[in-house]
Protein backbone atom coordinates (compact mmCIF):
# COMPACT_ATOMS: atom_id res chain seq x y z
CA UNK A 1 0.00 0.00 0.00
CA UNK A 2 1.36 3.31 -0.92
CA UNK A 3 2.22 5.99 2.19
CA UNK A 4 0.96 9.54 2.73
CA UNK A 5 2.97 11.90 3.29
CA UNK A 6 2.38 15.56 4.50
CA UNK A 7 4.92 18.20 4.32
CA UNK A 8 3.93 20.80 7.61
CA UNK A 9 6.65 23.67 7.72
CA UNK A 10 6.93 25.87 10.63
CA UNK A 11 5.65 29.15 10.01
CA UNK A 12 3.82 28.52 6.84
CA UNK A 13 0.06 28.81 5.97
CA UNK A 14 0.10 25.24 4.12
CA UNK A 15 -0.44 21.26 4.37
CA UNK A 16 0.94 19.33 1.51
CA UNK A 17 0.06 15.88 1.31
CA UNK A 18 1.33 13.18 -1.54
CA UNK A 19 0.35 9.80 -2.80
CA UNK A 20 0.94 7.00 -5.12
CA UNK A 21 -1.96 4.80 -6.32
CA UNK A 22 -1.45 1.74 -8.22
CA UNK A 23 -4.29 2.88 -10.53
CA UNK A 24 -5.38 5.19 -13.42
CA UNK A 25 -5.75 8.52 -12.38
CA UNK A 26 -9.15 8.87 -14.16
CA UNK A 27 -10.29 6.17 -11.44
CA UNK A 28 -8.54 8.20 -8.53
CA UNK A 29 -10.32 11.76 -10.18
CA UNK A 30 -13.52 10.15 -9.80
CA UNK A 31 -13.78 9.13 -6.89
CA UNK A 32 -13.50 12.96 -5.99
CA UNK A 33 -16.08 13.70 -7.93
CA UNK A 34 -18.42 10.55 -7.39
CA UNK A 35 -21.43 11.21 -4.75
CA UNK A 36 -21.06 7.44 -4.73
CA UNK A 37 -17.29 7.03 -4.24
CA UNK A 38 -17.21 9.85 -1.71
CA UNK A 39 -18.77 7.52 1.34
CA UNK A 40 -16.42 4.94 0.45
CA UNK A 41 -12.91 6.38 1.61
CA UNK A 42 -14.06 10.53 2.60
CA UNK A 43 -12.32 11.20 6.16
CA UNK A 44 -11.64 8.28 9.11
CA UNK A 45 -13.12 5.08 8.94
CA UNK A 46 -15.45 5.22 11.76
CA UNK A 47 -16.90 7.28 10.91
CA UNK A 48 -19.76 7.22 8.06
CA UNK A 49 -19.99 10.36 5.52
CA UNK A 50 -23.06 11.29 3.86
CA UNK A 51 -22.81 13.68 0.60
CA UNK A 52 -25.21 16.10 1.03
CA UNK A 53 -24.94 18.58 -2.13
CA UNK A 54 -22.06 17.45 -4.83
CA UNK A 55 -22.16 19.87 -7.64
CA UNK A 56 -18.88 18.98 -9.37
CA UNK A 57 -18.42 21.92 -11.51
CA UNK A 58 -16.86 25.42 -11.48
CA UNK A 59 -18.93 27.39 -9.20
CA UNK A 60 -20.67 24.51 -7.88
CA UNK A 61 -21.47 23.63 -3.95
CA UNK A 62 -20.48 20.77 -2.05
CA UNK A 63 -21.59 19.21 1.49
CA UNK A 64 -20.57 16.56 3.07
CA UNK A 65 -21.98 15.35 6.69
CA UNK A 66 -20.47 12.66 8.69
CA UNK A 67 -21.59 10.70 11.94
CA UNK A 68 -20.01 9.23 14.63
CA UNK A 69 -21.12 5.54 15.65
CA UNK A 70 -22.66 7.60 18.70
CA UNK A 71 -24.61 9.53 16.23
CA UNK A 72 -22.83 12.96 16.63
CA UNK A 73 -22.83 15.21 13.28
CA UNK A 74 -19.74 16.66 11.83
CA UNK A 75 -20.56 18.79 8.45
CA UNK A 76 -17.91 20.57 6.09
CA UNK A 77 -19.01 22.70 2.84
CA UNK A 78 -17.19 24.18 0.09
CA UNK A 79 -17.57 25.59 -3.53
CA UNK A 80 -15.68 24.00 -6.43
CA UNK A 81 -13.31 26.78 -8.41
CA UNK A 82 -11.62 24.54 -11.15
CA UNK A 83 -12.59 20.93 -12.02
CA UNK A 84 -10.35 19.81 -14.68
CA UNK A 85 -10.52 16.46 -15.59
CA UNK A 86 -8.25 13.96 -14.87
CA UNK A 87 -6.12 16.70 -13.62
CA UNK A 88 -6.81 18.87 -11.66
CA UNK A 89 -10.01 20.14 -8.68
CA UNK A 90 -9.40 23.48 -6.73
CA UNK A 91 -11.44 24.28 -3.70
CA UNK A 92 -12.64 25.11 -0.47
CA UNK A 93 -13.09 23.50 2.75
CA UNK A 94 -15.02 24.77 5.26
CA UNK A 95 -15.73 22.49 8.65
CA UNK A 96 -19.36 23.79 10.00
CA UNK A 97 -18.30 23.60 13.42
CA UNK A 98 -15.56 26.14 13.20
CA UNK A 99 -16.84 28.56 10.38
CA UNK A 100 -15.32 31.28 8.85
CA UNK A 101 -12.21 29.27 9.07
CA UNK A 102 -11.77 28.40 4.99
CA UNK A 103 -9.36 26.38 4.03
CA UNK A 104 -8.12 26.58 -0.29
CA UNK A 105 -7.17 23.23 -1.32
CA UNK A 106 -5.47 21.99 -4.59
CA UNK A 107 -5.60 18.45 -5.38
CA UNK A 108 -3.32 17.56 -8.86
CA UNK A 109 -3.15 14.02 -10.14
CA UNK A 110 -0.04 13.20 -12.09
CA UNK A 111 -0.34 9.90 -14.27
CA UNK A 112 3.30 8.09 -14.95
CA UNK A 113 3.55 4.60 -15.83
CA UNK A 114 -0.15 3.42 -15.16
CA UNK A 115 0.51 4.95 -11.37
CA UNK A 116 -1.38 8.21 -9.73
CA UNK A 117 0.79 10.79 -8.02
CA UNK A 118 -1.70 13.11 -6.02
CA UNK A 119 -0.42 15.82 -4.40
CA UNK A 120 -2.77 17.81 -2.55
CA UNK A 121 -2.34 21.33 -1.05
CA UNK A 122 -4.19 23.09 1.67
CA UNK A 123 -3.68 26.96 1.94
CA UNK A 124 -4.87 27.92 5.62
CA UNK A 125 -5.90 31.23 6.42
CA UNK A 126 -3.10 31.60 9.13
CA UNK A 127 -0.54 29.50 10.58
CA UNK A 128 -3.00 28.78 13.84
CA UNK A 129 -5.73 27.50 11.85
CA UNK A 130 -2.98 25.39 9.94
CA UNK A 131 -1.79 23.99 13.40
CA UNK A 132 -5.08 24.08 14.62
CA UNK A 133 -6.05 21.90 12.32
CA UNK A 134 -3.42 19.53 12.43
CA UNK A 135 -3.60 19.33 16.33
CA UNK A 136 -7.21 17.93 15.69
CA UNK A 137 -6.09 14.92 14.13
CA UNK A 138 -6.08 15.99 10.54
CA UNK A 139 -2.88 13.59 9.30
CA UNK A 140 -4.63 10.43 10.92
CA UNK A 141 -7.93 11.29 9.34
CA UNK A 142 -6.88 12.14 5.62
CA UNK A 143 -4.18 9.30 6.05
CA UNK A 144 -7.15 6.69 6.61
CA UNK A 145 -9.21 8.21 3.90
CA UNK A 146 -6.54 8.41 1.24
CA UNK A 147 -5.88 4.31 2.48
CA UNK A 148 -9.60 3.47 1.73
CA UNK A 149 -9.92 5.60 -2.03
CA UNK A 150 -6.39 3.58 -2.66
CA UNK A 151 -8.67 -0.17 -1.71
CA UNK A 152 -10.97 1.07 -3.66
CA UNK A 153 -9.51 2.53 -7.01
CA UNK A 154 -6.49 -0.18 -6.71
CA UNK A 155 -9.32 -2.89 -6.70
CA UNK A 156 -11.49 -1.78 -9.71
Amino acid sequence: MGKTTFTVEPGKQEVVMTREFNAPRELVFKAFIDPEAIPKWWGPAYLTTTVDIMESRPGGRWRYVQRDPEGNEYAFHGIYHTVAAPEKLVFTFEFEGMPGHVILETVTLEERDGKTFLTDQSVFQSVEDRDGMIASGMEQGSTEGLDLLAALVELA
